[in-house]
């Protein structure tokens, strides 16, 4: 008899991966090449929660059969008490599926941006040194479809563009460090194959915590949708994702495609030529000059590039924009200058 269909299910999510992994070895590895004759090492983030457990435990299981060693990080954030005492049992059940290294990493959560972004930006930059330090060949991250639905969501709150709308990556960070195999499978999925395997979980509170706007779209939002709308609500959303990414990354390639051909010989944006470019191109373009010339990538929102799209398209001999990061942009003689103050 084979395994439950939630573990089944799981496994071979984290097996496709492994074998991407593996295929982009030696010289695509994240962390450099891995010394002769030593296995990869792929690591899974885990905070003790469903998702993550399920994960490590797939990885556990399939990664020894494709020669893989398979190891954990999980981050202590340090934002309720006990959280120390959590992450050692973190790693106290990641050890027993005889995964090694097993580290848990203390981190300090700053304010910028807000809380939940504040406790990602720690987390990843804890997750990358530790990618860097054991020299790993990928960090598996258990982002399910129903998170991935949470996060266009969001993007539609805020009413970003088509790059926010396509949600997470599978593959992301730095030269494909990141990967995210549940994407394509739902939080219950994960939840069942802990329950099948007796794999003990911890429930954050903040995931519960209405102070968060990711909890509140979580128990209340989406609910209010699926009620409202039926139970594809999720599955759509991430197949939306999809097929943003799909068209964020073909506008992106022709950007970069026609960035040349819209500069003079000097190497300045010619607004003529931008002019008759599609929107979603010439925007492209001038955010992409703009983070050249030195703005912040994190910092830099929509309306900034609109602004900087009124020189091209609403020309009334207005001032210079400034950017974030001391950048700023002006129209001169038919010329589009971006640079740091």
């Amino acid at each position: 008899m084979g395994p439950h269909p939630a573990v089944a299910a799981i496994r071979l999510a984290v097996r496709r991966v492994l074998h991407d992994v593996l295929t982009d070895r030696p010289e695509n590895f994240s962390a450099g090449p891995v010394p002769a004759g030593e296995p990869p090492l792929v690591l899974v983030a885990c905070s003790g929660g469903a998702d993550s457990m399920a994960l490590a435990s797939a990885l556990a299981f399939e990664a020894p059969k494709l020669s893989v060693r398979a190891g954990a990080v999980t981050v202590d954030h340090g934002l309720q008490a006990g959280s120390a005492l959590r992450a050692a049992e973190v790693v106290t059940r990641l050890r027993a599926m005889r995964l090694d290294p097993v580290e848990s990493v203390a981190v300090t959560v700053g304010r910028e941006g807000g809380p939940e972004a504040a406790a990602r930006d720690a987390r990843y930059a804890a997750l990358d040194a530790a990618a860097e330090r054991h020299r790993a060949a990928a960090v598996l991250l258990g982002h399910t479809r129903d998170d991935q639905a949470e996060t266009v969501l969001l993007g539609l709150a805020r009413g970003s563009g088509t790059r926010s709308l396509s949600g997470m990556a599978a593959v992301s960070g730095a030269a494909g460090r990141y990967r995210r195999p549940f994407l394509q499978l739902d939080r219950q999925t994960a939840r069942k194959a802990c329950l099948v395997q007796s794999i003990p979980v911890w429930d954050d509170p903040h995931n519960t915590d209405p102070a968060y706007t990711r909890s509140r779209l979580r128990h209340e939002g989406l609910p209010a949708l699926e009620k409202a709308l039926g139970k594809g609500v999720v599955e759509a959303l991430a197949r939306t994702a999809q097929l943003s990414r799909d068209d964020a990354d073909a506008l992106d390639t022709w950007a970069a495609t026609v960035e040349e051909s819209v500069r003079d010989d000097s190497g300045q944006l010619q607004c003529a030529k931008l002019y008759v470019l599609p929107p979603a191109v010439r925007r492209r373009v001038l955010r992409r000059a703009v983070i050249a010339a030195g703005a912040p990538a994190g910092s830099l929102f929509a309306r900034h590039i609109e602004e900087v799209d009124r020189l091209i398209t609403g020309w009334r001999g207005q001032g210079a924009i400034n950017l974030p990061g001391r950048v700023e942009a002006r129209r001169q003689g038919g010329r589009l200058v971006i640079r740091q103050g």
